[in-house]
């Protein structure tokens, strides 16, 4: 059993339909066993669901938490943006979820992007300047908007932490925890 190193830290993972099922559920039961309270943030409304993928089939769906409208990151310790292709794209054309995304930022508070999340953040203005990784299409779009990309399973840049794919999960939860333990 896990320690409860996280007890009283607010999680909000972002997400909507098309999320990479595995880059959701695999980040959130590793944060909930170590205290932390996760909650499904949305552009659909609380209450709706969100269907995952496995790769291209459609897997279980998830009941969205909070509306990002609803949403303040000044109630949360941190920010996960899981993958998929479908689920970034869809929050690219967000504005409030980018707005949220871009509130995190300005509130030096920790976001973590897995595989194609990091998309989110070139649409919130954050990449430009930080090292990140990302599944390898991403590349040029994040190159192109002033990130120094790296093929590696998990780069840390301040409060911004990325990692390619869902291979990657337990280093991307390791580097998760590191940050919200981090003194």
């Amino acid at each position: 059993m896990a320690q409860k190193t996280l007890e009283g830290k607010k999680i909000a993972v972002l997400m909507t339909d098309g999320v990479e099922q595995v880059e959701y559920t695999g980040p959130r039961e590793f944060l909930e066993g170590h205290g932390a309270q996760v909650i499904l943030v949305s552009p659909k409304g609380e209450g709706e669901q969100v269907q995952g993928l496995n790769h291209m089939d459609q897997a279980d769906k998830f009941t969205v938490e909070r509306d990002v409208v609803d949403a303040r990151p000044a109630d949360f310790d941190a920010l996960v943006l899981p993958g998929g292709v479908a689920n970034p794209d869809s929050l690219r054309l967000s504005t409030e979820s980018i707005t949220f995304i871009r509130e995190f930022a300005r509130e030096n508070k920790p976001i973590a992007a897995i595989c194609h999340g990091p998309w989110t953040l070139i649409d919130a203005g954050i990449a430009k300047g930080k090292r990140v990784t990302s599944w390898p299409s991403l590349k040029t779009d994040l190159t192109n908007a002033g990130a120094q990309w790296s093929d590696e399973t998990v780069v840390v840049d301040g409060k911004l932490i990325t990692s390619r794919n869902p291979g990657d999960i337990p280093a991307f939860n390791d580097a998760i925890l590191k940050a919200l333990t981090a003194a």
